[in-house]
């Protein structure tokens, strides 16, 4: 029961503040908020996944779409909208339409692959145990190559933009990002499903920060983006 309602809370938080995200968009027109309300809607569609499987079992499909939304897509949006940020509309549309493809393929790969290991139902199964090879490898990819874009975001910001609104706005991007990744290392104290909600509600809510930090940290040429 703790599980599934620690999911419904992971999935609440992060619809609304992907809500609150792409209503700023409608605003301003700004891509790379766009582009993080995809990645926090994706964050929502992972942690609701979490919360059926916990709530009633885990089947093929949950655990697919959980895999997919949490641990392929949902970091290279993100730092799709960093690129967006630091770098302008040019190079954030490369970014955009290269995660887009990737993510289609994702997809695919992981909406065919086979079960290598029969699928626990009352138990978060490990994904590299159940779904290794090419799934396993596009999940280290976006997520790894993610994070480094997050991350050297957060540098670039502070030694070339050095506004100080901006770097902050960037750290807590990445930082957030690090802690949706780190739910292992809260297992000693949380079994394995509640730590993935917590640390999914956690990280979001660092994450949000972030965005309402950068909120005016856009340079002047992405106010009519």
């Amino acid at each position: 029961m703790a599980d599934s309602i620690s999911g419904v809370v992971a999935t609440l938080i992060a619809l609304a503040f992907s809500m609150s995200t792409f209503e700023r968009y409608l605003e301003r027109r700004r891509l790379h908020e766009l582009a993080w309300s995809i990645a926090l809607l994706m964050f929502a569609i992972a942690s609701g996944a979490l919360a059926v499987g916990a709530g009633t079992g885990w089947t093929g499909v949950s655990f697919r779409i959980f895999y997919l939304f949490g641990g392929v897509t949902n970091v290279p949006f993100l730092a799709t909208g960093t690129i967006y940020l630091l770098f302008g509309r040019r190079w954030g549309n490369v970014a955009f339409a290269s995660v887009s493809l990737y993510s289609v393929f994702a997809a695919g790969v992981i909406i065919t692959a086979r079960f290598h290991e029969t699928l626990p139902r009352h138990v978060l199964a490990q994904a590299a145990k159940v779904l290794p090879g090419l799934p396993e490898v596009l999940a280290g990819f976006g997520s790894g190559l993610g994070s480094i874009v997050l991350v050297g975001g957060a540098i670039y910001s502070a030694l070339k933009i050095r506004k100080r609104r901006a770097v902050i706005a960037n750290c807590l991007i990445a930082l957030g990002t690090l802690v949706t990744g780190a739910s292992g290392l809260m297992n000693a104290i949380f079994d394995k499903m509640t730590a993935f909600s917590v640390s999914l509600s956690i990280g979001v809510a660092i994450i949000f920060t972030g965005f309402l930090v950068a909120a005016d940290t856009a340079r002047p040429r992405m106010e009519s983006v």
